[in-house]
């Protein structure tokens, strides 16, 4: 690199955006900071920015505005608010990357701002393709925009099919690790608490993936990221449990051979892939060892159990604004599931009364999918407050 890569974290204050941040660290030398957003957390986000200096600092909370200004902007950082603010710092020239690490819905409108601008996007908020992956595929090829995946799911598709671009993929298989419920019965799933499903086994991931991992709903919405990202049918994508969480997933080919991204479950990995692409960066992460896992084992996903991976399949086959309607009801009763107002097989429940009550639209452009967001999110709450 002739210098260093300058990026925009959006979301640097959440579990993707602090490990990001844990990359530059170790890769001053190819790496600056031009720009930190969070949405509610201005602590951190004022000391992330004393630390990396970055040019701007944009928080979404407008009632934390001011503390954010007064801490940043004698030390020459300019400080801004609210999503007008964010989309026109995007849009500047000194960036390079934008690594959208927003949760949930709320990365769609910033990762289309950050497309228009024309800059690199590392994509770890799968909610943007999941909502409006035709649509985001189309205007990355417009812009000629590279999106590179940070999902350690897809980033090791990614990684598996480079050097293969002439190569049709025949079938892919993202892993799961089945989560602190794995092998539960409906049964058993009426009595956990939040507190269990926030213990997953082997990643260590915000609140809300979390409980859609334990939910397998993550794994739904990686299904229907893939589909648009690798441009594959429904039936060409597969999902098999893999409790130990080291094969990330598996590209196969038309002559039946098989390639896959193996390590220990670290997100910084797939992180620094993207933002160092197409170089592998040398790290001092820790290594795998075969002798520490002598066995490696793979079994069914029981889709009638957790049902939330039946839906993102129906919804990715129903198209249209399905999958925005699935994604809206799931960040409603997800958070309901933490705060103990439902139980945890009603996530799955509302998810899918909702995809049978909320309006579907077979043709949509972004302003529609926002309002189906609004509609359904609305529709949720009223159902889990009756």
């Amino acid at each position: 690199m002739s210098r260093p890569k300058r990026l925009a974290i959006l979301g640097s204050t959440g579990s993707i955006g602090t490990q990001a941040l844990d990359v530059v660290s170790a890769q001053k030398d190819l790496f600056e900071v031009s720009v930190l957003t969070a949405g509610n957390n201005a602590d951190l986000l004022i000391e992330q920015a004393l630390e990396f200096r970055p040019q701007r600092a944009v928080i979404a909370n407008p009632e934390k505005y001011q503390q954010v200004k007064e801490a940043l902007q004698p030390k020459g950082i300019e400080v801004a608010c609210g999503a007008k603010a964010l989309a026109e710092t995007i849009s500047h020239e000194d960036i390079d990357i934008v690594l959208t690490a927003l949760v949930g819905f709320a990365g769609l409108l910033p990762t289309v701002e950050a497309i228009k601008a024309g800059k690199t996007i590392a994509l770890a908020n799968k909610e943007t393709l999941v909502v409006a992956g035709e649509l985001i595929m189309d205007l990355a090829q417009k812009h000629g925009v590279a999106i590179i995946p940070v999902d350690s799911e897809h980033s090791a598709l990614f990684q598996s099919h480079v050097g293969e671009d002439r190569n049709p993929i025949e079938k892919i298989y993202l892993t799961a690790s089945g989560g602190p419920f794995r092998g539960f019965s409906l049964e058993q799933l009426q009595q956990v608490k939040p507190s269990q499903a926030l213990k997953h086994p082997n990643w260590d991931m915000g609140a809300k993936i979390t409980i859609d991992s334990a939910s397998m709903m993550n794994k739904g919405l990686e299904v229907i990221e893939a589909k648009w990202l690798f441009d594959l049918r429904d039936d060409q994508i597969d999902v098999i449990v893999h409790p130990q969480s080291i094969i990330h997933s598996i590209v196969q080919y038309e002559d039946g051979s098989m390639k896959a991204q193996m390590g220990l479950p670290d997100m910084k990995l797939p992180i620094q892939y993207a933002l160092g692409y197409p170089q592998r960066l040398k790290n001092d992460f820790p290594r795998f060892d075969f002798l520490d896992y002598p066995q490696l084992t793979f079994e069914r996903c029981d889709s009638k159990v957790f049902k939330n991976l039946a839906l993102a399949y129906r919804a990715m086959e129903r198209g249209g604004n399905a999958a925005c309607i699935l994604n809206a009801a799931n960040e409603i009763t997800n958070r309901a599931f933490l705060e103990s107002k439902i139980s945890f097989p009603e996530i799955g429940d509302i998810n899918e009364e909702a995809m049978e009550c909320v309006p579907f639209r077979k043709e949509n452009n972004i302003e529609d999918l926002v309002e189906t967001d609004r509609q359904t999110r609305e529709w949720a709450r009223q159902k889990i407050s009756q």
